[in-house]
């Protein structure tokens, strides 16, 4: 008789598909990056990212509390200043919108979550680089590491549980590890941006933080055609002390989440990035896709490639959807 396996008797009922289901996706897996923006009296919609705002410090506040409350495992915090300069001062200021923020949100909910810090100047130079200039132009490594060590220790006495370098600096884990636990900040995590891809997916998250960057990021971030790269830099982050590593974006690098997993001893994380969230939404907007279930069947894939964590603008929306 043929066929003699019948692999279909698994999937009859709901209940039988959901007793043999492979992959777990659960709310305590997803972080909400969340924009808090200086100077704001009211949210600012950001127009690429439909339901994603810069919120004002009241809002934050908020926000943060109902995404708690359905069941996020944590938060990631993105300040935006109203004013920058060529050191993105305002990154190590304890009076600037990020390390405020970060008081507020420890303040509001001390350890019921994890509350994680985007820990690069981005956001805060007029050039809009990760990094400070040479006299050539050029992202200078160490000089940036000077400054990510400080503005990870500000960031840590403001409330950070976790760190997240995201600037691709080499020595940067290491570099931040030691700054952390000389100022007596031993228990505070870091999230290695390990595999930051020069992606094209990242358009709408430069609207987002009012981004001031001309030209590009790829003398730093990696060509998205380089697969074995990616394992190195994970594997040197991993030799300076990261607590967690992360792949970014997520989609179009879901073999590199799963090498990642294959070799990491620690957690793994993947960003489901803004250029990734706008395509979705503009096309369930128009009415070719089943928004919810698309929502899911992608963060579903991330999880089946490896992570163990999804950074996610839809993270409170669809830890209710899962609870």
């Amino acid at each position: 008789m043929f066929p003699e396996h019948r692999p279909r008797r698994l999937r009859t009922t709901p209940a039988m598909r959901r007793l043999v289901g492979e992959t777990t996706l659960r709310p305590r897996q997803l972080i909400l990056p969340m924009f808090v923006a200086e100077g704001l009296d009211q949210p600012k919609a950001i127009s690429s990212m439909p339901g994603v705002v810069q919120h004002t410090r009241d809002t934050l506040r908020k926000a943060a509390v109902d995404a708690v409350n359905a069941g996020v495992g944590g938060l990631m915090l993105f300040g935006i200043p109203a004013t920058r300069d060529a050191e993105g001062s305002g990154a190590v200021d304890e009076r600037g919108i990020l390390n405020v923020a970060l008081r507020d949100l420890r303040h509001e909910l001390g350890d019921a979550t994890v509350l994680m810090a985007d820990t690069c100047l981005d956001e805060f130079t007029d050039h809009g680089h990760c990094g400070v200039l040479d006299a050539d132009g050029v992202v200078d490594n160490d000089a940036t590491l000077r400054i990510y060590a400080e503005m990870a220790v500000a960031q840590a006495e403001a409330g950070a549980h976790v760190l997240g370098p995201s600037g691709m600096m080499d020595g940067q884990i290491g570099v931040i590890r030691r700054a952390l636990d000389e100022a007596g900040h031993r228990d505070k995590a870091i999230l290695a941006y390990s595999a930051k891809y020069a992606s094209a997916f990242y358009g709408p998250f430069r609207e987002a933080v009012d981004s001031q960057l001309k030209g590009d990021r790829k003398t730093y971030q990696q060509d998205p055609g380089n697969g074995r790269e990616a394992l190195r830099e994970i594997e040197l982050d991993l030799a300076e002390g990261a607590d967690m590593i992360m792949v970014k974006p997520a989609l179009s690098y879901l073999d590199v989440i799963k090498a990642a997993a294959d070799i990491s001893p620690v957690p793994v994380a993947a960003y489901n990035i803004s250029g990734e969230y706008a395509m979705v939404e503009a096309a369930a907007a128009n009415g070719w896709l089943d928004r919810e279930r698309t929502i899911l069947e992608v963060l579903t894939s991330i999880r089946r490639a490896g992570a163990d964590m999804i950074l996610t603008y839809w993270a409170a929306e669809a830890a209710a959807w899962l609870d």
